[in-house]
């Protein structure tokens, strides 16, 4: 992909232009990531106080007896969000649903373990296990280059 970038005083703001042969998936992700507003923040509670979550600060988010909650090194808080809202707003490039109920964060990823037939286990940075549903190994391969 080639990348060009013109510097014009009278232009007030900066406008994108995207030429291409024809729309492709790569094509269509970069223009709705250029479409989309600033990250959207997060927030999350604990022992009765609400704290804004960093998105690099969270190593995983998952549902549990009807509720979400996200887990980082300082603990794990109550979101008011639904898993498929946290996808939206998450970063794609960082962030991968590994089954229906939890997402994780792929720069909190030890190591995935394929030796388990159908499944993934995955160690993430905080020493938590998971698993990688078999609905969604495929995925996770395809995004490891295997």
């Amino acid at each position: 992909m080639q990348v060009e970038i013109k510097i014009d005083p009278s232009c007030s703001e900066p406008k994108v232009m995207i030429l291409t042969a024809s729309m492709t998936e790569e094509v269509s992700a970069l223009a709705a990531r250029l479409a989309e507003g600033p990250p959207q923040l997060l927030s999350g509670s604990r022992e009765g106080k609400v704290e804004v979550l960093e998105q690099e600060d969270l190593i995983r988010m998952y549902a549990s007896a009807g509720k979400v909650f996200a887990a980082t090194e300082k603990g794990e808080y109550a979101l008011r969000l639904r898993l498929y809202e946290l996808e939206a707003r998450l970063d794609p490039r960082q962030f991968v649903r590994i089954s229906n109920s939890e997402i994780i964060n792929l720069r909190q990823v030890r190591h995935f373990d394929l030796r388990l037939t159908g499944t993934i286990c995955v160690q993430l940075s905080n020493g938590t296990t998971t698993y990688v549903s078999r609905r969604y190994v495929s995925k996770i391969k395809k995004m490891l280059g295997m």
